[in-house]
């Protein structure tokens, strides 16, 4: 559990004004001196993370923000910041004392309702001010999802305000932390034949490989199918030497030509991007965005949106590679803006096609919110697999084990 990708893990982000007991909480939560406790106001300056297993919902990320109501200097970048949690949030604990409830709680109520998010309101600082029971009936009355009265300096009493506050988090987990969406199912069989095609260049890690590789692998295993990793340029020889086809190939998506010109007609192939898409976003979203490329002409804008920071080689994928590709594919002289990391733009209208990574840094929630900013600004979206085979000429044969979940598109 403590292994686990970050990406994969229940994002839970403590909102509240300065000085309400965020930082406090997260400590009673995760059992150690996580953040920073102060009386004084602005003590919490930006997101702190914890990493951690909450038993029995599983792995987490708690996020702790700055106070929503920060007069400081840098008060204004503090609240924008802590706004921006809400585009990784699964869900969201408004923590407000006793008695208190106002517009900064009304606001945070009101944007977790926009998207979707479940929010518990935790009454905190109960062991000195409990609040009584009218209060926490107008919270639920108000469109709170679950209500907890808990306290973060109440050591005695730690364990029956850490059990209130998981009975009111296990009522309103998300369906996708529940029955997360397939990342293999229905695609490759239990004790079905993968076959894995992994190049080693100079972009991948050493030592190990890439977070969608790995996790495809520990997919198929943990579905009872056999699987054989290969490199790109023993692919033909190993399916000379099996006995029996693969029931599905897998490959990067820079080798995507090579393996579909390899592979039997008749033998399901794709790429990890390709599958991260139906994981961790709207794949008839992302597939219906890459028929966008035909219609780009010179001089349209493109957006490359990286979720991870990485030093750039001299061939890169997003900087490099996809907007040669894309060039030759269209024949148009097209301009390239990148984003890294959680830089993504706010405003997209100037845009004709965002072409998203596969996501293995960001949760499907931050994926999810991506998608919906695009579809709000009228802007298409395709992420690296589906762009990448569009151009060289193959998205019809690696779209082609998802037929049925792309009808009509």
């Amino acid at each position: 559990m403590e292994k686990t990708p970050r990406s994969l893990r229940l994002h839970i982000a403590l909102f509240g004004r300065t000085n309400v007991g965020k930082s406090t909480f997260l400590n009673m939560l995760s059992g150690q001196d996580v953040a920073i406790t102060s009386p004084l106001p602005g003590t919490t300056t930006d997101a702190v993370e914890k990493t951690m297993e909450l038993r029995p919902v599983g792995p987490v990320v708690l996020i702790d923000t700055a106070g929503l109501d920060d007069c400081s200097a840098l008060g204004t970048e503090r609240i924008r910041r802590s706004w921006k949690v809400f585009d990784r949030t699964d869900v969201a604990v408004v923590l407000c004392e006793a008695g208190v409830w106002g517009e900064t709680e009304e606001d945070l109520l009101s944007e977790a309702r926009r998207r979707g998010i479940p929010v518990i309101a935790a009454v905190t600082k109960s062991d000195a001010a409990p609040p009584d029971g009218a209060f926490l009936e107008n919270l639920k009355a108000r469109g709170a999802s679950a209500v907890a009265a808990v306290s973060g300096t109440d050591r005695d009493r730690r364990e029956k305000y850490l059990a209130d506050f998981k009975k009111a988090l296990i009522g309103v987990l998300p369906e996708d932390h529940i029955s997360p969406p397939p990342l293999l199912g229905g695609v490759l069989p239990p004790g079905g034949l993968a076959v894995l095609v992994v190049p080693i260049d100079i972009e991948a890690p050493k030592g190990r490989l890439i977070m969608p590789q790995v996790q495809t692998l520990r997919d198929a295993l943990d579905r009872d199918s056999i699987v054989l990793t290969v490199k790109e340029n023993a692919y033909a020889e190993s399916l000379r030497l099996l006995r029996r086809e693969p029931n599905l190939v897998v490959c990067d998506s820079q080798a995507v030509d090579l393996v579909v010109r390899e592979t039997p007609q008749e033998v399901p192939c794709t790429t990890f991007s390709i599958l991260f898409a139906r994981l961790k976003g709207d794949m008839r979203l992302l597939a219906a965005g890459t028929k966008a490329i035909g219609k780009l002409e010179d001089g349209d804008r493109i957006l490359i949106a990286e979720a991870c920071t990485h030093h750039a080689s001299d061939d890169d994928i997003g900087r490099v590679k996809i907007p040669r590709w894309l060039r030759e594919c269209t024949g148009a002289r097209l301009d390239f803006d990148v984003s890294s990391g959680r830089d993504f733009p706010e405003d997209l209208s100037r845009y004709k096609l965002i072409v998203q990574c596969g996501g293995c840094m960001l949760n499907r929630r931050e994926m999810l919110t991506r998608l919906q900013a695009a579809a709000g600004a009228g802007v298409p979206v395709t992420n690296y697999g589906m762009c990448i085979s569009y151009a060289k000429g193959v998205f019809d044969r690696v779209m082609s084990p998802f037929r049925k979940e792309l009808e009509n598109i």
